[in-house]
């Protein structure tokens, strides 16, 4: 057999085996973190919620959402151990929030800023009614539709023969 034949397969099984060791470390390092987990601890779900750990078993977690309100979850629904400053500024609002741009306000009012409060006229968004005088742009078309169209047909505009 010629070596050039097997390359390709070497090429695909070294892949797999860089792909499964990465994902290894991930797991290992999910195990590790979630083994950091004491009483008292902040931590985040993986579902979004934040919770102060109250006791760690085997393969549970309790966990108190709120005062009184205690939760068992499983240790690998777990998605982040939090140290005490980051939760208390997720959870309680502590601490300085740290903003690089702009604050945006919660009403749009203030982003739209008119020159002069005088020029805010009114757009008239109806319909404008067509005068019987006006010549239509397209001639083939209105040779091809009569204007008392809906004379005939004794349906105005929007009305179908559904009953």
């Amino acid at each position: 057999m010629n070596i050039l034949t097997l390359l390709p397969f070497i090429v695909l099984i070294g892949a797999m085996f860089l792909m499964t060791r990465s994902a290894k470390k991930k797991q290992h390092a999910a195990a590790q973190m979630r083994d950091q987990m004491q009483p008292g601890t902040g931590v985040r779900t993986i579902g979004g919620l934040y919770a102060t750990v109250k006791e760690v078993n085997h393969d549970t977690v309790l966990l108190e959402a709120a005062p009184g309100v205690h939760l068992v979850f499983a240790k690998n629904s777990i998605g982040a151990v939090l140290d005490d400053e980051e939760y208390n500024r997720l959870v309680h609002g502590e601490g300085d929030l740290k903003a690089d741009g702009p604050i945006v306000p919660d009403d749009a009012s203030s982003l739209t800023e008119a020159a002069d409060p005088s020029d805010d006229a009114k757009i008239d968004l109806g319909k404008k009614p067509e005068s019987d005088d006006a010549e239509p742009e397209d001639t083939e078309a209105a040779d091809a539709e009569p204007k008392d169209a809906e004379a005939k047909n004794g349906k105005a505009d929007g009305e179908t023969d559904a009953k």
